[in-house]
């Protein structure tokens, strides 16, 4: 009865600190009993560590590191968006002030970002097809002598890492 005295006690000190660490009382306590659902499940095979409260500290800890690394990572997602919305605002609204150097520009710049050398031969060739050629996946698969979902893959890993790469929208030097 001891020993489950004191890893009962062990939980509440390894809550605190998580607590602390990611200013959530809930996602805290639900870290700490993962820890112990964990050891409930290794220890048996492996042993009871030399000291067990340390063990799930460590683990406990390193599953909230994780948490905020997942977190820090959807927040950078986030702040992308937000800035590749900004990018499709522009500064006059109206429809009827558009101009056709307006969508000239804009191809322009489709153009280039759909053949950025960040892009493979393969994932430029697709991409362009698609954007600017308006042709289908299952039409692009055909052409490529592929199947739809690889050609359909080759293309969103396209599209994300334009985004990954931050690629602009807008050109140098000019008004966008």
């Amino acid at each position: 009865m001891h020993h489950r005295d004191s890893l009962a006690h062990g939980i509440g000190q390894i809550i605190a600190k998580l607590a602390r660490m990611l200013r959530d009382v809930g996602l805290a306590e639900e870290l700490a009993q993962d820890a112990l659902v964990t050891a409930l499940e290794q220890w048996p095979k492996s042993g009871v560590p030399s000291n067990p409260g340390a063990w799930l500290m460590v683990t406990a800890k390193n599953r909230a590191l994780d948490q905020l690394r997942r977190f820090k990572l959807l927040q950078r997602k986030h702040q992308m968006v937000a800035q590749e919305a900004e990018l499709f605002v522009t500064e006059s609204s109206m429809p009827d002030e558009v101009t056709d150097d307006d969508i000239g520009d804009d191809l322009l710049r489709l153009i280039f970002m759909a053949c950025h050398p960040v892009l493979s031969t393969e994932a430029r060739v697709a991409l362009t097809l698609r954007l600017l050629g308006g042709l289908t996946t299952a039409e692009i698969a055909r052409a490529f002598l592929s199947t739809e979902p690889t050609i359909g893959q080759r293309i969103v890993r396209a599209k994300r890492a334009l985004i990954e790469a931050r690629v602009p929208l807008k050109c140098r030097g000019r008004k966008s």
